[in-house]
Parts: C-alpha cells; sequence; structure tokens
C-alpha cells in the first residue's frame, strides 16, 4: 500500500475512533433489575412472595413489549439472588450483583438484619437500592442511594403501644424478642420505649431475649407469666410466631400475644393454626375484603400461586412498580452505568404522591415513605382481617 493510502486510512480510523467517542457509550437493549431475597434460610417463604411478585411484575412488562424510557423499549431481565437469610450473604449478592451483573437498580433484601449491611454496599457502590418490607431506621440512614416501600419501626412501635392501650387498657407489658436480629431488637426498643411513655416507668414488667434459631421459649415465658403481664409483644417472624404462641398456651398464658408485621406471612396461620385466631398485629395491608388495585393484585397472585400473597408480596410488587417509574422517568438510558445509576436514584427521591396497593408513598430526604400502618386481626378463619388503620 502506498504511503498516501496508509496516511488517508489511518486518518478515517482516526475519524471513526472520534465519532464513537464522541457519541460515547452504547445504550444497552436489555435493563437489569436485581432481586436480593432469603430465597434459602429461616424464611423462605418470604423470598417466595419476593421473587413471585418480582415476576409477575416482569411478565406485565414483557406483555407490554418492554420497558418504555423516552419512548424506547428495552426489555427487562431480573437478576435474582438468593441472599440464604444471612447478612454475610446479602452483602455478597449486592457485591456481585453490583460489579459482576451490572444491574441498574436492587430491590431488596427484605428483612433488617440482611437489608441494614447491603445497604451500605449499594449506597457505597452508588447504586439505587429500594427495600420493600426493612423498618429498622438504620437501613437508609445517611444512605442516600437507598430507599424503603414501608414504613418504620420508630413508627410502629408507638401504633402498637398505643392500640394495645387503647383496645385493651393494659397497663404492664411483657416483650420477647430476638436479641441478635436487627428488626426485632429494634422494634423490640421502640416499643418498650413507647409503652413507657404512655405508662411509665417500669410499666414493661418482662423484657425477655433470645437468640435467633432457638426453638424453646418456656423460660422466657415462665419468667413473663410469673412478672404479671397482662400481654406479650412479640415482633418475631413467622417461622417463631408459633412456637411462642403454642408454647405459651401449653404454660397456660391466656392473655393477648400482640405481633408486628414481621407476623404477615402467609406461613404464620398455616404454622400456628388455631392457637392463633384472634390474635392482633401490626402490618401494611390488609388482605381480607381489599379493594381496587389492591383485590387484583391479591386476586390474580393467589390464581397464580395458590394462596393470597403477603404483605411482603404486596411490598415488593410496589417497589418493582416504584422503580419502573424512576427508570421512567429519567427520559433515557445512555449506557454509562454509572450516570444512568444516578439518573435512577434522583428520579426516585423526587417521587410524589405514587399510588401503591400499600398506599400512596412520597420519599423524604431520608429515602422513607410516610404511610399508613394497619392493625390486623386474625380471624377464627385464619384471614388477616382489616381492623383500623392509623397513619401519620
Amino acid at each position: 500500500m502506498k504511503k498516501g493510502l496508509i496516511s488517508i486510512a489511518v486518518a478515517c480510523c482516526l475519524i471513526f475512533g472520534l465519532v464513537l467517542f464522541a457519541c460515547g457509550p452504547e445504550a444497552p437493549k436489555t435493563i437489569k433489575i436485581g432481586i436480593n431475597a432469603p430465597i434459602t434460610g429461616d424464611i423462605p417463604k418470604v423470598g417466595e412472595g419476593t421473587k413471585f411478585a418480582a415476576q409477575m411484575w416482569l411478565a406485565d412488562v414483557n406483555a407490554a413489549g418492554g420497558l418504555d424510557v423516552g419512548g424506547k423499549k428495552y426489555m427487562v431481565e431480573l437478576v435474582i439472588e438468593d441472599n440464604e437469610s444471612k447478612a454475610e450473604s446479602a452483602v455478597k449478592v449486592n457485591t456481585k450483583m453490583i460489579t459482576e451483573d451490572d444491574v441498574l437498580i436492587i430491590v431488596g433484601p427484605q428483612s433488617s438484619k440482611q437489608a441494614v449491611p447491603a445497604g451500605e454496599v449499594a449506597n457505597n457502590y452508588s447504586t439505587p437500592m429500594i427495600s420493600p418490607w426493612s423498618t429498622n431506621p438504620k437501613t437508609t440512614k445517611d444512605r442516600p442511594y437507598v430507599f424503603r416501600g414501608c414504613f418504620l419501626d420508630p413508627f410502629q412501635g408507638p401504633v402498637v403501644a398505643k392500640f394495645i392501650k387503647k383496645e385493651f387498657g393494659f397497663d404492664k407489658a411483657a416483650v420477647l424478642y430476638d436479641v441478635a436480629s436487627d428488626y426485632p431488637k429494634g422494634l423490640a426498643e421502640f416499643f418498650k420505649a413507647a409503652w413507657e411513655d404512655l405508662n411509665g416507668a417500669g410499666s414493661v414488667v418482662a423484657y425477655e431475649s433470645f437468640t435467633t434459631k432457638d426453638a424453646d421459649f418456656s423460660s422466657q415465658l415462665t419468667n413473663i407469666i410469673n412478672s404479671g403481664a397482662q400481654f406479650i409483644f412479640s415482633p418475631q417472624y413467622y417461622n417463631e410466631v408459633a412456637l411462642i404462641v403454642q408454647q405459651a398456651h401449653q404454660l397456660g398464658w391466656d392473655k393477648p400475644i400482640v405481633g408486628s408485621d414481621s407476623w404477615g406471612s402467609a406461613e404464620t396461620v398455616q404454622l400456628c393454626g388455631k392457637d392463633c385466631y384472634g390474635l392482633f398485629f401490626s402490618t401494611h395491608y390488609a388482605a381480607a375484603a381489599a379493594k381496587g388495585a389492591t383485590k387484583e393484585f391479591i386476586d390474580r397472585y393467589n390464581k397464580e400461586h395458590g394462596y393470597v400473597p403477603d404483605d411482603v408480596g404486596a411490598l415488593t410488587w410496589d417497589a418493582m412498580r416504584i422503580a419502573q417509574q424512576a427508570i421512567k422517568d429519567c427520559g433515557t438510558i445512555t449506557g454509562d452505568l454509572k450516570a444512568d445509576r444516578q439518573c435512577v436514584r434522583d428520579a426516585l427521591a423526587q417521587i410524589k404522591e405514587f399510588s401503591g396497593i400499600t398506599g400512596n408513598m412520597t420519599f423524604n430526604e431520608d429515602g422513607d415513605p410516610a404511610k399508613c400502618a394497619v392493625i390486623v386481626r386474625i380471624s377464627d378463619q385464619g384471614e388477616f382481617e382489616f381492623y383500623e388503620s392509623v397513619c401519620p
């Protein structure tokens, strides 16, 4: 090749390269959304509800030909990873999805024990994350990239305390909680403070704890029975609720046992049976007698999966739709993952009056929505019946 032709070829290559550089990175054809869920471990029903709700959302997106962003349709891929209900696994999952799978946004983890450490990873990597179910304040505190789809324990604790005082008129409380898990430990503390504000110091006459995976609560329950407590507040997960309630009844306890949103699983009544009938707990929505979009989701979920979805499923559905709105609000997907993640994060922070099946949401500067809580009664048919709502 002659020297002149070589020079022309080199010049053409340089021009082509400059054009590519000027255009920036190519926009991806597929948007990846990470799902960090406890598929195995202590609370697999939580992971199942998470996965089912996310897949239902994806089916709707696919049916529409993809996710519309600025007039362009993108296919969506869910990267579903199992955190095994462990904090260290939740951290590894978030790290992998962010650094290897190139997800745009993460939904989950659910429980605070996993969401708090996983949220730190997401924030450190400047990747938006929405925890549908984690109520512990630490999940979002000082983490501008982390959001949640539920109320917080500083709100839930006083809600339960005030409800019990109004409903029963009691003044002596007992608390039984897992000291090794962020969610029950934090909520137990908020409840205790709220109860003592209402009834005075010393009105929590028994404050009993255990450690994750304990299955024998006879010692703690005996102490509670001997304390003169008029009820037990136990903010535990569904796999522990049945053991606690049944063992209490076996020891002769015939007074109320009250729970929190962690009782809301479809497994709670299956494991607990009639021992849990008539008991109350605070949660995010009530399936029985639901209306509108909430009922539509419940009926569809029930038809596809054979049981009524719990609050985790409903909150995950809302979280997926919140993520969808934030992505759409960006207006464009550039292919620069860092910039696109920042855009989604900023769009999340600007969401106002989002209409979810678990309530309307507007995020504050900490990534937390102002939402109402629901008091549910477990009926004699084992259904979660709406009893009353309490709003901020």
